[in-house]
């Protein structure tokens, strides 16, 4: 009887999953077709552009030439109409190495900085939801405005860092940062952490929200201190917040354009895959290497995008599944 019983329940819970999933199905489907439609068009128009030769300073020159583009960006082949014009396959991976360093030392720095934020302000004290408007401050501030306050506070003759710099006796205070490098790139990262860390505190605050208190009570009672509580309870329940965060910031890092073109123009060690396909779109005027370029950084957001979605993507199934 007990066993006809649970076979009934277990096929109806079958059946109200499968249910959900078709519902589910039928909601986004609208929306993921009108995605498809508005994203096609310009991917597929870059991609178009990017086996051309189309110069702006040409006039009237535009053929086919296949992936010659991709060739002198990545091989540096000397024989086509794109290395001719000037595109470097030194330029391609400089700017790729650039990127990479940016992507690494800032998000890392944001995941410390944030995750640090995030258990202050999960604190219990007075004045907390004061604190929490006040550090959201710089994640409102537009990117291009920060990049302008950060030009002015390094300035040479003027500015805060310099001045500061100087009053503690370290080096770097007798010259402009921003035409230095690696002090331009440092500046950059600094930069970039401290608009985007609230922004990084602000999602591992909402996980640390949903971890139940009986949980730290328990540990408590059992003797744990707040460093195995941290190790223990904080960090394994905090895994989808901190995956979701990360995800976001790599991709967003990977696609930094603004803050490095503000600040340098791309010069001085901070060109990145964007800010090199800007040049050679509007600088150069090669519109087939621009496009060439822009392809190929999609196609790095898009891997990393696959190795985050199979390694991190699998942490946040796995817990979605145990809290099932």
């Amino acid at each position: 009887m007990s066993t006809a019983l649970s076979g009934r329940r277990a096929r109806r819970r079958r059946s109200l999953y499968t249910g959900e999933r078709r519902l589910a199905a039928a909601m986004i489907t609208p929306t993921l077709a009108l995605m498809a439609v508005v994203a096609a068009y310009p991917i597929g128009y870059a991609i178009w552009l990017s086996l051309h030769q189309y110069s702006r300073s040409q006039a009237g020159v535009s053929r086919w030439v296949g992936f010659e583009n991709y060739t002198a960006a990545l091989f540096g082949d000397t024989s086509g109409f794109a290395a001719a014009a000037g595109v470097s396959s030194s330029d391609f991976w400089s700017a790729f190495l650039h990127t990479v360093i940016f992507a690494v030392s800032s998000v890392s720095l944001e995941l410390l900085l944030g995750l640090g934020m995030a258990l202050i302000m999960h604190t219990a004290f007075r004045g907390r939801g004061a604190l929490r408007a006040i550090v959201l401050v710089p994640y409102a501030v537009l990117t291009i405005v920060s990049a302008i306050v950060w030009q002015t506070v390094t300035q040479s003759d003027s500015g805060f860092v310099p001045q500061v710099l100087s009053a503690l006796g370290l080096p770097g205070a007798d010259r402009v940062h921003l035409a230095e490098t690696p002090d331009a790139m440092i500046v950059v990262i600094v930069a970039d952490v401290w608009k985007t860390a609230p922004f990084m505190a602000l999602m591992l605050l909402a996980g640390l929200q949903v971890i139940p208190d009986d949980l730290y009570e328990a540990a408590r009672v059992d003797g744990a201190t707040r460093w195995q509580q941290f190790r223990r309870i904080t960090l394994p329940l905090l895994r989808p917040a901190i995956a979701v965060a990360l995800i976001f910031r790599t991709l967003d890092a990977l696609r930094v354009f603004d803050l490095p073109w503000v600040l340098t123009r791309g010069q001085y060690g901070t060109s990145t895959l964007s800010t090199q396909a800007y040049q050679t779109f509007n600088g150069d005027q090669l519109i087939g290497s621009g496009a060439a370029l822009s392809v190929l950084t999609f196609v790095v957001v898009m891997a990393v995008s696959l190795v985050y979605i199979r390694f991190v993507g699998g942490n946040l199934r796995d817990t979605t599944s145990e809290r099932a």
